[in-house]
């Protein structure tokens, strides 16, 4: 069986947003058409579902390197940051963005809080998450995905047939 390990990001995203725009607790909020992705950009994304593909890619990456957080997810969707005539330095990505599309797919049943351990402090028990990680759910619907995906990541990469 393929998984999504075994398709490309360039194939698997695009097929995936596809199919994550059918699910009702998937949808862009009103103010997605006006913020840009991160400091580091001039402008908001030209995209008409740049929204899902945002969520299909961070669904892969969950899958991928989960347990991960919201800090650990908007470093890499970051870029460099034009400072003019200063050094680029590194810019993190809109964690109000990502932590809106984790949200998303938690309500859609795609991605849990993973719980660590419970400590005890002043308020009370207080539980401790290191990050989010994939549901059975969300395994399977990027399992199918890559699945349906994988006879056109045959064709365009010939070497992949061996896997």
């Amino acid at each position: 069986m393929t998984t999504y390990y075994d398709v490309p990001a360039d194939l698997l995203n695009p097929a995936l947003a596809d199919k994550l725009s059918e699910n009702k607790s998937i949808n862009r909020p009103q103010w997605a058409d006006f913020v840009k992705t991160g400091i580091h950009r001039e402008r908001p994304p030209s995209q008409t579902n740049w929204w899902e593909l945002r969520c299909a890619a961070l669904l892969r990456k969950v899958g991928r390197d989960g347990p991960i957080g919201v800090n650990a997810l908007a470093q890499a969707y970051g870029g460099k940051k034009d400072n003019g005539s200063n050094p680029h330095t590194p810019a993190m990505g809109s964690r109000h963005i990502i932590r809106t599309a984790l949200q998303q797919l938690t309500e859609a049943g795609l991605v849990e809080m993973k719980e660590m351990k419970t400590v005890q402090s002043v308020d009370g028990d207080q539980k401790l998450y290191p990050g989010r990680t994939l549901t059975p759910l969300g395994h399977k619907l990027l399992d199918e995905v890559a699945h349906s995906v994988r006879p056109i990541a045959e064709e365009l990469y010939p070497g992949l047939s061996k896997y």
